[in-house]
């Protein structure tokens, strides 16, 4: 019964994901950016999960003030609802100067032509954009993808993603790390969001607490020694965006390889700090990125 009632709701959800989908396509990028902004920034922070976001903000930001971070928690709201109804659009954008679209910045950075290489990222802006500009220039960049439980809103996200153009997804996990290996080993791009707990792997400083950090990017880019790139996603404005290419992080090679990835990754987690520190609004704050321990006083709703 239980089953039963699981897939009947898995169907509702899907539709009403698929909705709003098609009416974020109706609307167009600008409108449905807008619409997506606005109705999140004005639920969210009502939502349960806000109380993680105030709790992060005042750990990463401790001499801010309530009012500062409510403000940063709207705008992170409103960036989430952007991206989430932008993503029918972001196929059709291309690298344009102005308008709905994208641009690069350091794409002297960039390797030439099709060729082995990682890039690190992270949750900020609409950072769906990524694959389908790697794509543009020419990278065949696959990621990894945390599929939702449900298979009828994975399918719609997927569809969304992929765009029409072939940008392979691999699953979160140790099959997918094998994918990954062999997407690499074969010569190909490989991106990688690297700011979310994980519950193993390197305990290393990020915006002043520690935390748990995937060693996988500075793994794989000391196996291949291939270079490890820093990019990430700027928000200029309803459906357009800033790609800003970073130059290549040096590999240590000490003959320690331990102490070469934790290296490598400090410095990765330092790339990622200065960007959410630029642009607090942007980042995804919902998630429980420290130890257990530092959400036990979670901060309380707006009154």
């Amino acid at each position: 019964m239980a089953k039963a009632v699981r897939r009947l709701w898995w169907r509702v959800e899907g539709g009403v994901v698929r909705g709003l989908l098609a009416l974020a396509r109706a609307l167009g990028p600008r409108r449905a950016s807008a619409l997506g902004g606005a109705v999140a920034r004005g639920l969210g922070p009502w939502l349960p999960v806000s109380r993680v976001g105030r709790r992060n903000l005042a750990l990463a930001f401790p001499q801010s003030d309530a009012a500062w971070r409510e403000r940063v928690l709207r705008g992170a709201w409103d960036n989430l609802g952007r991206t989430a109804l932008e993503l029918p659009h972001l196929a059709g954008l291309r690298r344009t100067e102005g308008g709905p679209g994208w641009e690069v910045v350091g794409a002297e950075h960039l390797p030439a032509g099709e060729t082995r290489v990682i890039f690190v990222s992270a949750h900020l802006a609409n950072w769906e954009v990524l694959p389908l500009a790697a794509h543009a220039v020419g990278l065949r960049m696959a990621s990894l993808y945390r599929a939702p439980d449900n298979p009828h809103v994975d399918a719609a996200l997927r569809q969304m993603r992929e765009g029409g153009v072939e940008l392979p997804l691999f699953p979160k996990g140790s099959k997918g790390a094998r994918l990954a290996l062999r997407h690499l080993a074969a010569g190909h791009a490989l991106g990688l969001l690297v700011d979310q707990k994980l519950n193993e792997g390197l305990e290393l400083p990020f915006l002043g607490h520690p935390a748990m950090t995937a060693p996988a990017p500075a793994e794989m880019a000391l196996r291949f020694r291939c270079p490890l790139i820093p990019v990430h996603v700027e928000r200029a404005g309803p459906g357009r965006f800033r790609v800003v290419v970073e130059p290549p992080l040096p590999l240590p090679q000490t003959g320690d390889h331990h102490a070469d990835v934790r290296t490598t990754m400090l410095a990765v987690n330092a790339r990622i700090e200065a960007w959410v520190r630029a642009r607090p609004e942007e980042w995804l704050w919902l998630h429980r990125r420290f130890p257990a321990r530092y959400y036990r006083a979670e901060a309380a709703p707006p009154g």
